[in-house]
Formats: structure tokens, C-alpha cells, sequence
């Protein structure tokens, strides 16, 4: 029995040691559900005097039409990209004639914002604000597209280092180099919803579906 022992003792020393691997770090997160449906705790209305209220109606951030500016600023941009990203949302305009979805977003520092504009001046201008200090009406961005009320579209924008882009359902509709460019907010009211935020004009708006994507790669 002691030999036996023995033995096993010898055994056991002679075991390689198996160094246990630590846990690997989470992946660093690359979505965000920006408005969920359920909840607008991650969103703070700006009033600019007469704005319309943002209310959670049906599952859709519902922007009321205000006299001017209306909308509201999501609360935790320091959690996201400021670039290589991806916004996706789907807006409808449910009453008035200028723009339905004015989505502001930062361009790789939240000091440098620019705006992508759908439906504006009189309802159909859609591009960015603003290019080389050039409205998205004056500059090469800017196209017209027809919107019917009561219609869901949807939007995507890229942003990258050298490049804004954005689509209207499936169609490119901006393809901006940025290189050398001056992109910023167009004066005025506007720098009250930096960095990102979702707004209209004189005009009532759904939105929903609002997610963030960080891009991995270079597009």
C-alpha cells in the first residue's frame, strides 16, 4: 500500500500544471438601439419657444409640429462613435410642408456637427447643413425628392473620416468627400441640438427605428 502510494504521489508531481486562461475581455459593444419604442428616457426635448412636445405615441417618437425648430437631443452620445458609423431610422411627416427629419450628428468631435436635412425648404430638399458654411438648398449635396405624408422612408447615414453619405430607402442620395471641406451646423437655432439629435420644421413627424452601428472596416 505505500509503495502504492508512493507512486501515485510521484505521479501527480509529474503532472504538467495547466495555467488557467483568464476570461477574455467583452467585445467592445458595436449597436446601439438609439429609441426603442418603449422609452424616451435616452432623449431630452429642447424647446426653442414654441417648439412642438416630443411624445412616445404607438411605439414612435412623435415630434408635434412648433411654430419653427422642434425635437429633441439623445442624452448619451458619450457612450457612441463620433466616427465610422452608421445612423438607420425610418421617419414619416404627418402634417406640415418643411422637413420632417432634420438628423444632426457629430463629425468625429462633438464641436463639429452638420445636419442631414430631408423635406426642407417648402418639403423637398434633402441634404447635408452645411458644406464649406453652404445650406444643404445652396450647396452639392442638395437634391429635391418628392415625400408623401403619411409615408414611412427610410434613412441611413455614413460617416467617415474623409466622407458623409446617405440613402433614401435604397438610393444614395448624398456622396460627400469631406477632405479639406468645412462641415458644420448652419447657423442659428440648430446649435441648440448638437450633437445628435432628430428634428423638423414647422412640421409633425414619426419616427422609429433609430439604431447606431459602428463601422469596423473601411467601407
Amino acid at each position: 500500500m505505500k509503495i502504492l502510494l508512493t507512486a501515485l504521489t510521484l505521479a501527480a508531481i509529474s503532472l504538467p500544471v495547466i495555467a488557467q486562461t483568464p476570461e477574455q475581455e467583452p467585445a467592445a459593444k458595436t449597436e446601439w438601439i438609439l429609441f426603442d419604442g418603449k422609452s424616451l428616457k435616452d432623449w431630452e426635448m429642447v424647446d426653442m419657444g414654441g417648439s412642438g412636445d416630443v411624445t412616445l405615441e404607438g411605439g414612435q417618437l412623435i415630434i408635434n409640429q412648433g411654430d419653427s425648430l422642434s425635437g429633441a437631443v439623445y442624452k448619451k452620445v458619450e457612450e457612441l462613435p463620433l466616427i465610422n458609423y452608421e445612423i438607420t431610422l425610418q421617419a414619416k411627416r404627418l402634417q406640415g410642408v418643411d422637413f420632417f427629419c432634420g438628423l444632426t450628428f457629430p463629425v468625429g468631435d462633438l464641436k463639429k456637427c452638420a445636419t442631414l436635412v430631408c423635406g426642407g425648404w417648402g418639403g423637398s430638399v434633402t441634404g447635408i447643413s452645411s458644406i464649406d458654411d453652404m445650406d444643404a438648398a445652396n450647396n452639392a449635396t442638395g437634391t429635391y425628392q418628392r415625400y408623401e405624408d403619411d409615408k414611412w422612408y427610410s434613412f441611413r447615414l455614413r460617416v467617415t473620416a474623409a466622407n458623409i453619405s446617405a440613402w433614401l430607402d435604397d438610393k444614395q442620395i448624398v456622396d460627400q468627400d469631406i477632405k479639406d471641406r468645412k462641415v458644420s451646423l448652419r447657423e442659428g437655432p440648430m446649435d441648440a441640438y448638437a450633437p445628435l439629435s432628430i428634428t423638423t420644421y414647422n412640421t409633425m413627424a414619426a419616427i422609429k427605428n433609430v439604431r447606431m452601428k459602428a463601422l469596423l472596416a473601411k467601407p
